[in-house]
């Protein structure tokens, strides 16, 4: 199978797809919940927003990255959480209210802020010659239109149909996830020529992208006396990020596949680390329950 075909017409689905099924889960009060708990939401939203970046561009210069590869890092550190971070959010006996919160709110505003961070990392990262013409205008509206048009149309379906909405979760997760592996082979097909080096340089930068920033949402959330359910998902939205969606723009936005490398990579480490947080914090709070004092 051809690389075009991969990024013209299933990068294209895989992306609508998932976003549908992030949009099925969705309600209104999902936006407004961040009244009722404006610390937990603003910080996690100052951590996606400000913290991931400054990390990334961070880590970027620590690794020595290449130029394309430190722009798919910066790239990977601008995209919101997606559908996983929920998921492991609710396995790791976080407050998954907050996570889906703060998905979608963060899925609106970094239609704005992505181009801004990839505009900004090609006029640092990339020589003269080797950077990409891009439209900051042209590419908010061509993520709005990947990713708020099939969020509203899941929203919209479970506005109206609740019980449908609810079947049709799983099996969106399960083609989204079939979909994600033919993303991740379109990268590495994109990158072929380079992909071992490649794999070497990004690697490590996208696990210390991935852990470091787990870690700070972690010790940010707790220095701010959150609790240890807002704490945890605090930590996941701030660490874990929408990789589909980064190789999304890098492919069919960029159309390069050398700055899709970090975020394919960091798609696959998200889970070992992901599952450490549900090891941990969900086996921690069986073993409140069980030790928990009987009532008098």
């Amino acid at each position: 199978m051809e690389s075009s075909i991969l990024t013209q017409i299933f990068l294209p689905l895989a992306l609508f797809i998932i976003m549908l099924g992030m949009g099925l889960s969705l309600v209104l009060n999902d936006f407004r919940r961040v009244v009722q708990h404006p610390k937990a939401t603003l910080l996690g939203l100052s951590n996606q927003l400000l913290l991931l970046p400054l990390v990334g561009f961070l880590l970027a210069q620590a690794f020595a990255l290449p130029g394309e590869l430190a722009v798919g890092l910066m790239l990977l550190a601008a995209c919101p959480g997606g559908v996983t971070s929920n998921l492991i959010s609710h396995l790791a006996n976080g407050d998954t209210a907050l996570s889906i919160t703060l998905t979608a709110i963060s899925s609106l505003i970094t239609i704005i802020t992505i181009p801004i961070v990839v505009n900004y990392s090609m006029l640092h990262f990339l020589a003269q010659d080797e950077q990409i013409a891009v439209d900051v205008v042209q590419m908010i509206l061509q993520i709005a239109v990947i990713t708020v048009i099939p969020v509203a149309i899941g929203m919209y379906i479970r506005s109206r149909n609740e019980k449908f909405a609810r079947k049709m979760e799983r099996p969106v997760k399960i083609v989204s996830a079939v979909f994600l592996a033919l993303i991740i082979v379109a990268a590495v097909i994109k990158d072929r020529d380079n992909l071992l080096t490649s794999l070497q340089l990004a690697g490590p930068a996208a696990l210390a992208l991935n852990v470091t920033t787990m870690g700070l949402g972690y010790l940010s959330a707790r220095l701010l006396r959150l609790s240890t359910p807002q704490s945890v998902t605090v930590s996941i939205e701030s660490g874990i990020q929408n990789g589909t969606l980064a190789i999304g723009i890098a492919l069919g936005i960029l159309e390069n596949g050398t700055i899709s490398i970090p975020p394919a990579i960091y798609s696959l480490l998200m889970f070992a680390t992901g599952g450490a947080m549900i090891a941990f914090f969900g086996r921690k709070r069986s073993e409140e329950v069980k030790f928990q004092p009987p009532l008098k």
